[in-house]
């Protein structure tokens, strides 16, 4: 059953299970969209700045999504992206961590201008298998709104 703007509150707060990255995984994914050394090879990634191999901080965004709708994210509503503020890569990802999302909505609004939606922002934390912070940002969603009942006219 979809969900309304009016259905969301601050306050809200998903998690989602873990996955796994593996070595093959991150090359892979690198080498199709990141393709820097330190993405997609492990020799040339010990004598670099990271001392291993480490994933696409991209590939980490994307993951946090695909994380997100596996835990069933907003259910059936669905929700347009608006943009995202603030990514931040705290700590690099290496093969083999295992990593997870909490979502947090921050702020719930309904638009001035175009009152049958309104917009959902949400904190996104991604952690590994330490509860180190990996990674954060703030995505901006739209999303529909119930109709506005119409002002009663007074006689």
């Amino acid at each position: 059953m979809p969900k309304y703007l009016e259905d969301f509150r601050e306050g809200e707060i998903w998690q989602s299970g873990s996955v796994v990255l593996g070595e093959q995984e991150m090359i892979a994914y690198a080498r199709a969209n990141d393709p820097q050394p330190f993405h997609v090879d492990p020799a040339v990634a010990r004598a670099g700045p990271f001392g291993g191999l480490i994933a696409s901080g991209w590939q980490i965004a994307a993951l946090s999504m695909r994380l997100f709708l596996e835990a069933g994210g907003h259910g059936d509503t669905p929700i347009v992206g608006i943009g995202i503020d603030e990514l931040r890569w705290r700590q690099v990802v290496r093969p083999g961590d295992a990593l997870r999302t909490t979502r947090e909505i921050v702020e719930v609004r309904r638009s001035a201008s175009k009152p049958d939606r309104g917009t959902i922002r949400t904190r996104v934390t991604v952690l590994n298998q330490r509860d180190e912070v990996v990674m954060t940002y703030y995505a901006l969603g739209q999303v529909r709104a119930r109709a506005i009942a119409p002002e009663r006219t007074r006689s």
